[in-house]
């Protein structure tokens, strides 16, 4: 039997749940209502690319630089010197010099972090989707996820682009192929898949093509309709007009000028310059990978001698990386264009048996730039050998609903799998709020 206090206490809260209740049968649920009106912030931004450092790149040695390691002796900490950069107070890697001057440009997230850390194409994926792989559900990549919600800047190009090879992380998942990307390995060339052959003159291309809409004008009077055939149609009407000149043009770097393709570099900088270029057709969302496995012997899985040349691949990209946000700023795209340079997970200060570094995924360095965010900030600080975060750890879904904020889109907004199953865009993920404010 409950004493007088006590049924007080029962009767207030059983009304107030019955207020709420009414209030929510009349939309008005203070609880739902605070859920649903949840203000993200909106930046401007137009594009993004994102750099794909494919392997696990070192935080201590690239923007996270900590005090100087031994590999010989095993002593941990980074194998380069840090230098002093633009913003006061932070440092880079040595090796990132060109870069150092431009990081007012920059946000570096110091403390992103996730639970994977064994399994290169598993932490790949939730670098990508933002989420754990599932048997039920094949989760979109922020690529597909960004294409889908805004869309080509212009008709006359794809929404997204991924310069390097096909992967099924990359890839659209529930969304399907309308939000799928199409991909390059070589700037020599545009897309196979919309590259004429060479003995296929335009008078033929011109017949084929009124041919093909002939065939197709016809089946579509005789189809009773559908989704599978409108998008099937539409697919070959966005084929047909992306194999065109107007969009191919986009893939002659050749007429650059000769000081700013050097000034980009290797064939990774040129990936940046066509990126550039393909932002300027109407490219919405483009993914690069930094391909230079060979310079070093692993690419930035620097396990054993790998580590030994990494200062290669920093170099590397630091000129291509540099001289995209002056090439943006020159044509004042950056503050519309979102860089993100991401990696599947870091590495640990110390050192193997063979001089290189094992996998870390606790405290890892995600570093923006551009966008129209708020940069020159830094995010979150990790211990004397970049191992933990300190404060401020940001999340994988973090870091996806920075990026759809800084794009305008609503991290929170559901997106529906088969079977109508409502999927938010984000994983419960909070943007960074100080970069908008």
């Amino acid at each position: 039997m409950f004493e007088a206090s006590s049924r007080r206490d029962f009767l207030k809260y059983a009304a107030a749940g019955t207020a709420g209740l009414v209030a929510g049968s009349a939309g008005l649920n203070p609880l739902l209502a605070s859920t649903a009106k949840k203000a993200f912030p909106k930046g401007k931004a137009e594009h993004c690319i994102m750099i794909w450092l494919g392997g696990g790149s070192a935080q201590m040695d690239t923007w996270d630089p900590k005090r100087r390691g031994d590999a010989k002796a095993n002593v941990a900490g980074s194998y380069y010197d840090p230098i002093d950069t633009a913003v006061p107070g932070v440092q880079v890697c040595e090796h990132l010099k060109h870069c150092a001057p431009l990081m007012d440009r920059f946000n570096l997230l110091r403390t992103v972090k996730h639970d994977v850390i064994d399994e290169h194409a598993a932490a790949t994926n939730r670098m990508h989707t933002g989420r754990p792989t599932a048997g039920t559900i094949i989760y979109p990549s922020i690529g597909s996820l960004i294409s889908y919600k805004r869309g080509p800047v212009s008709e006359n190009a794809p929404p997204y682009i991924l310069i390097g090879y096909p992967n099924l992380t990359r890839g659209p998942g529930f969304l399907g192929s309308k939000a799928g990307y199409v991909y390059l390995t070589s700037t020599e060339s545009g897309p196979e898949s919309f590259t004429r052959s060479p003995d296929i003159t335009t008078a033929r291309q011109s017949r084929r093509e009124r041919m093909l809409e002939q065939v197709r004008a016809e089946y579509r009077e005789r189809a009773t309709g559908g989704k599978t055939i409108q998008d099937y149609d539409a697919t070959v009407s966005a084929a047909l007009r992306l194999s065109g000149p107007e969009f191919m043009n986009v893939f002659k770097l050749d007429e650059e000028k000769s000081d700013l393709r050097n000034r980009y570099g290797s064939e990774f900088g040129q990936r940046l310059l066509l990126s550039r270029r393909l932002l300027q057709s109407g490219v919405r969302f483009i993914e690069v990978s930094h391909n230079m496995n060979f310079v070093n012997g692993s690419g930035w899985d620097t396990h054993n001698s790998g580590q030994l040349n990494q200062h290669l691949l920093v170099q590397d990209l630091d000129q291509g990386l540099s001289a995209l946000i002056v090439d943006l700023e020159a044509h004042n795209m950056l503050d519309k264009t979102l860089i993100v340079v991401a990696s599947e997970f870091g590495r640990p200060a110390s050192f193997d048996s063979g001089g290189g570094r094992g996998h870390h995924a606790e405290a890892f360095t995600v570093a923006m730039a551009g966008g129209g965010l708020q940069n020159g900030k830094m995010i979150g600080t990790t211990d004397e050998l970049a191992m933990k975060p300190l404060d401020r750890s940001v999340t994988v879904p973090d870091m996806f609903a920075t990026m759809c904020c800084a794009l305008g889109i609503n991290p929170a907004e559901e997106l529906y799998a088969a079977g109508d199953r409502p999927v938010p865009i984000t994983d419960q993920g909070e943007p960074i709020r100080e970069l908008f404010s």
